[in-house]
């Protein structure tokens, strides 16, 4: 799985949606992360197809809404995002949200059939908390390749990242830039100007170095552009340091169903 890839939430205008997935491959992407509550899953891969890259060698990720989790409703779902997608398989699958007709035997259980039929290579899950992770990296039968969290230098989400790593199961940062707010940190905007950089960049390159996947929203070229070039900054000792000392927490997407809300 690339360390960087786009995400396409609220990209759901399709042209616009289309013409971001295609410039971000044509940049070098070739991580692409959508969802089938973004309504844009059709656009997704019509940008894919447009694009200068073979398909194989594009890591394509969506996720199962939580209406969709029951097992027969999950295989049904699953297939119909294949179909607008265009692809014959998914590079990884999520379970979005553990919650609503969330459960874990029997929905885990499902995503087990379709990755046993060859439909997904890879099972994930989104939004879990480290005690959710425990318990469906023991229930799944197909690893549980990683866990699509909030992530970022105001939401560092360390007891999660430490419980992944104890099951080898991966880190996906969804809003790595907390919606914009990194570009209001002073320690993060003191280490973008020490190193001729972005915030955003920096904030991308702090993931990185904790061994974190990002996938930053973008839909301008301009945006696309800078993210990516993340991937030559490096930080040294001294800027991660100041930016785990950062003595805030953020979480910008805190719905009231989120399972980190319950009694």
């Amino acid at each position: 799985m690339p360390m960087l890839g786009l995400g396409t939430w609220q990209n759901d205008e399709p042209e616009e949606c289309r013409t971001t997935v295609e410039t971000a491959l044509n940049v070098g992407y070739r991580h692409v992360d959508t969802a089938q509550a973004y309504g844009n899953e059709e656009a997704v891969g019509e940008g894919i197809a447009r694009a200068d890259v073979d398909r194989e060698d594009v890591f394509l990720a969506t996720k199962v809404w939580i209406d969709d989790l029951a097992p027969e409703d999950v295989r049904e779902t699953a297939r119909a995002s294949l179909d607008r997608l265009g692809v014959d398989l998914l590079d990884l699958l999520y379970v979005h949200w553990p919650v609503r007709e969330y459960e874990a035997e029997e929905t885990l259980g499902a995503f087990d059939d379709l990755y046993d039929e060859g439909l997904i290579d890879r099972v994930g899950v989104s939004n879990f908390l480290p005690e959710q992770v425990a318990e469906a990296a023991e229930i799944a039968d197909a690893p549980i390749f990683a866990n699509q969290v909030e992530c970022h230098p105001l939401l560092r989400q360390e007891e999660l990242r430490e419980t992944c790593a104890e099951h080898d199961v991966e880190v996906v940062a969804y809003s790595p830039l907390a919606r914009g707010e990194v570009f209001e940190v002073d320690v993060l905007t003191d280490v973008a100007e020490k190193h001729d950089a972005s915030a955003a960049q920096v904030s991308l390159a702090w993931l990185r170095e904790k061994g974190v996947t990002a996938i930053p929203k973008a839909t301008s070229e301009e945006h696309i552009r800078d993210n990516w070039g993340s991937l030559g900054l490096d930080l040294d000792g001294e800027d991660v340091a100041a930016i785990d000392d950062i003595d805030r927490t953020d979480r910008r997407v805190d719905p009231d169903f989120g399972p980190w809300n319950r009694d």
